[in-house]
């Protein structure tokens, strides 16, 4: 399975990948997915064939981020003129991660992994768990996701794609981050306190 997955430029990989694509744009923009498309890539990811385990598939449009102004006009400062050339902050595949877990609440995002793209999309398949099931509630490999602190996680950058574009880490490239998050280590070296005895 791996072999061939690497090897995204063989001939029977790209026949494949040209053919699930196909099937794919047939289908609804996020759906139900009876099996894992790389069983082997949803298993290392945290996947298991169980009960209260599911996977969904999305799709998300390619490319960057057009700013939604009317007739292109920006008002203000010509630094924030710019319409075309803009980049989303976050990857595809954490806004494929975000719309799942909105559309299915009641479920947790595990993670999430790519099956394919075309011209206009990229699909993902995201891993859910059903927090509520007593196949997951009484599983100690997994049940930590039960707590209530894991709720939406997908929106908050701590699945696994989330937390690439926090740019959390350790070392001299992850300075930036010490202190939690981008927020929180600008505001702590911006904030002037004055404590009563210092």
């Amino acid at each position: 399975k791996q072999w061939y997955q690497r090897r995204v430029r063989g001939d029977l990989m790209r026949f494949l990948l040209r053919v699930r694509c196909w099937q794919f744009r047939q289908l609804a923009a996020i759906h139900r997915a009876s099996r894992p498309t790389r069983p082997d890539k949803a298993r290392r990811l945290g996947y298991k064939n169980k009960q209260g385990v599911c996977i969904y598939r999305t799709r998300v449009k390619r490319g960057g981020r057009k700013k939604p102004v009317a007739k292109g006009i920006c008002y203000g400062k010509p630094k924030t003129a710019g319409v075309n050339q803009l980049k989303f902050q976050r990857s595809i595949q954490s806004v494929a991660e975000e719309r799942v877990g909105r559309a299915c609440g009641g479920l947790r995002v595990l993670n999430s992994y790519w099956v394919g793209q075309d011209a206009v999309y990229k699909y993902y398949e995201v891993i859910c768990v059903d927090p509520a099931h007593k196949a997951v509630r009484r599983d100690p490999r997994i049940n930590w996701i039960c707590n209530a602190v894991h709720k939406h996680r997908e929106l908050r950058g701590l699945t696994s794609a989330g937390r690439k574009n926090r740019g959390v880490g350790k070392g001299h490239r992850h300075a930036k981050v010490i202190g939690s998050s981008r927020r929180a280590n600008w505001k702590r070296r911006n904030t002037l306190s004055l404590r009563r005895y210092r």
